[in-house]
């Protein structure tokens, strides 16, 4: 058994199904399952037992992802511990962080981190969910957040202010009485969902959105007000504050990575980057520009 056989083991028990750890390593459907049924043959012993929904794993595949999953550990506090050390700083950085932000006003930060520093690739993936750094899925997150997990080392970069907004027209209409307030349903995030569902508690929607770019393109349309982050929100002409920001939905935004790379070079400059650049625009995220 070799350490390939492990790591493509380990996304299939992660994962619970060929196709998305298949997915997660960037091979074919076939390959895992080929290599799985291989090694199987080579330990003598099934690994999974399929069902109606996927597989289980056997008491042995139990076993084996106990062992893997130490065995990864070593590997990843190895690579942490002493990757990146060189003085000619070159190699991936893998950054994940939520869609609107990255795509809008963290997007010419990046910009700026990868002319400075060429030589680092830059590899930006773009999720809400919550993305497994101790198993190395990204070297660096950046999240908003009021209690970052403790098992991670944290920078607290600046405060996210969020305020109800909506279209100038919509607002301009409900003020003047000329039509009646509504509420976009949002569920972009659990954050804008239950800040809404306290605001709204009948649950009254006509018009339901599970994106922030869709939220700004609802409001722009007429369909209400919502909740939406200061960053985006003051930044859009077609936009006003239809209620100001409240301090209780302040999230703090986040730099979080394993403690496996607190010496990593690529990871203490895009750190130190990131606290210069945010420290610039910090009114805009603060709500007070």
């Amino acid at each position: 058994m070799n350490w390939d056989d492990a790591r493509i083991f380990l996304a299939v028990a992660r994962e619970g199904s060929f196709s998305k750890a298949a997915k997660r390593l960037g091979v074919q459907h076939s390959t895992v399952s080929r290599r799985i049924r291989e090694l199987e043959k080579n330990l003598a012993t099934p690994l999974v037992e399929r069902n109606s929904s996927g597989f289980d794993l056997t008491e042995a595949g139990e076993e084996l992802n106990l062992s893997a999953c130490k065995i990864e550990s070593e590997f990843l506090s190895v690579e942490g511990a002493i990757g990146g050390q060189s003085d000619d700083i070159a190699g991936e950085l893998r950054i994940t962080a939520i869609a609107n932000m990255a795509s809008t006003v963290l997007m010419p930060i990046f910009a700026r981190f990868s002319a400075a520093y060429p030589r680092i690739e830059l590899r930006v993936q773009v999720t809400n969910n919550s993305v497994q750094l101790a198993e190395r899925e990204a070297d660096v997150a950046i999240r908003q957040t009021n209690t970052p997990l403790d098992t991670l080392i944290g920078t607290r970069l600046t405060t996210v202010a969020s305020a109800v907004y909506g279209s100038v027209d919509y607002c301009a209409a409900v003020r003047s009485g000329r039509t009646e307030e509504k509420w976009i349903g949002v569920e972009c995030c659990a954050y804008h969902k239950t800040w809404t569902k306290r605001a709204r508690p009948l649950e009254d929607h006509t018009f339901c959105v599970d994106d922030t770019l869709l939220t700004v393109a609802a409001m722009k349309e007429g369909f209400g007000v919502a909740y939406l982050a200061c960053f985006i929100g003051d930044s859009d002409p077609m936009l006003e504050r239809f209620r100001e920001p409240e301090e209780e939905h302040n999230l703090g935004l986040w730099l979080l990575f394993h403690r496996d790379l607190h010496s990593n070079k690529r990871v203490a400059l895009f750190r130190e980057h990131m606290q210069r650049e945010i420290r610039k625009t910090s009114p805009l995220f603060e709500g007070s520009t």
